[in-house]
């Protein structure tokens, strides 16, 4: 297979042409991402010019997806960039986006691997079993799982030129991964996920919900400081399990928010322990109770543990989160207890505290 590469893409676009003969000035291409043959290209549209241009875009994208050595090619509209605001304007008002959202909670971890996006499913079901209108966002978008896990397939109805969130399981969701094949590497740079992100936030009709869980990836960079900036959060809730190289990390999500101002909603202590399904016999495989020891000792809240089953594992895998096939199982009741203590949180919280961005 022949090498693909920018400066390719780049001539291609330049020689592209629509049925109508147009063009598409170089002014116009905003970045262009290539690497083992996966090509993502970010174009510069006005917001009332999106729609005119989607015939544009797709066969742009077909073009692009014809060259030798492209295995996937994927375009998309970006807004063009404003012009840099004068010193004494520079702070940006949160709560610009998602305004009509009452609380949005952001579920973070300090490392991969922990369950939260387990966590962040099960929460939002929880919520919505509770009687309280939900959304779910997956801001991963180098690993979004929503789809799979909400048992979802196909790409979302468009309403003029938004996308119409996904009804899943009482919530309204919507992830990268309901717009791309599920197989497709997100191999971006951080302004385009950045965009990306933005995206999902302004260009999908999202209803008046009581709830926005957002689903952040792990760690503590670029889009979770975006969107501590960007929106009014409600507050995060961190997910961890017991053992200490997990709570090492959580430490530094909780930092984070703190120096962001976010408020710390609580922690979760997700894989706690595990019974043995046969002879019900009880292992710490990865520690117990550090989590609750830590969130103590940080002066947060403790939301609950969740137990290490395999009918977690089993229902996120076929698309059947556990808090609504098997609300009464052990899992079940460990995600509504979670979810209530969130709730309590969001009743006590007050309005949300604007994020100032501190960076030392």
């Amino acid at each position: 297979m022949a090498a693909i590469d920018e400066t390719a893409v780049r001539a291609r676009i330049g020689a592209f042409r629509t049925a109508e003969g147009a063009g598409i000035p170089a002014g116009m291409v905003d970045s262009v991402a290539t690497r083992e043959g996966l090509v993502q290209v970010a174009l510069m549209v006005a917001k009332a010019d999106a729609a005119r241009q989607e015939p544009m875009r797709r066969a742009l994208e077909a073009d692009l997806a014809a060259m030798p050595g492209v295995r996937n090619a994927t375009v998309m509209f970006t807004a063009p960039r404003a012009a840099a605001p004068q010193p004494q304007a520079q702070a940006q008002e949160p709560g610009t986006l998602l305004g009509q959202v009452g609380s949005i909670v952001a579920v973070a971890s300090g490392k991969g691997g922990v369950g939260k996006s387990t966590v962040a499913v099960n929460l939002a079901v929880a919520l919505a079993r509770q009687g309280k209108r939900v959304g779910l966002l997956d801001a991963d978008i180098y690993g979004p799982s929503l789809p799979r896990m909400l048992g979802t397939k196909g790409k979302p109805e468009m309403a003029g030129n938004k996308l119409v969130p996904i009804e899943a399981w009482g919530l309204k969701a919507i992830s990268i991964g309901h717009v791309v094949e599920e197989e497709t590497a997100m191999v971006w740079r951080g302004p385009m996920v950045l965009n990306a992100l933005t995206q999902l936030m302004t260009q999908v009709a999202w209803p008046e919900l009581d709830v926005m869980v957002l689903d952040l990836p792990p760690g503590t960079g670029d889009v979770q400081l975006t969107l501590a900036q960007r929106l009014k959060l409600a507050g995060a809730v961190i997910v961890s399990t017991p053992q200490d190289i997990s709570l090492l990390d959580a430490r530094r999500g909780i930092s984070m928010f703190r120096q962001v101002r976010v408020p710390i909603l609580g922690v979760v202590e997700n894989m706690s322990f595990f019974c043995c399904p046969n002879c019900g016999t009880r292992t710490d495989i990865f520690g117990h109770g550090g989590a609750e020891a830590e969130a103590g000792r940080l002066g947060v809240p403790f939301l609950g543990a969740v137990p290490l089953l395999a009918p977690i594992r089993e229902t996120s895998d076929a698309g059947t989160p556990i808090a609504a096939s098997a609300p009464e199982s052990e899992a079940g009741r460990a995600f509504a207890a979670v979810a209530t203590a969130v709730a309590a949180g969001l009743d006590g919280a007050g309005p949300a505290r604007g994020p100032r961005i501190v960076i030392e």
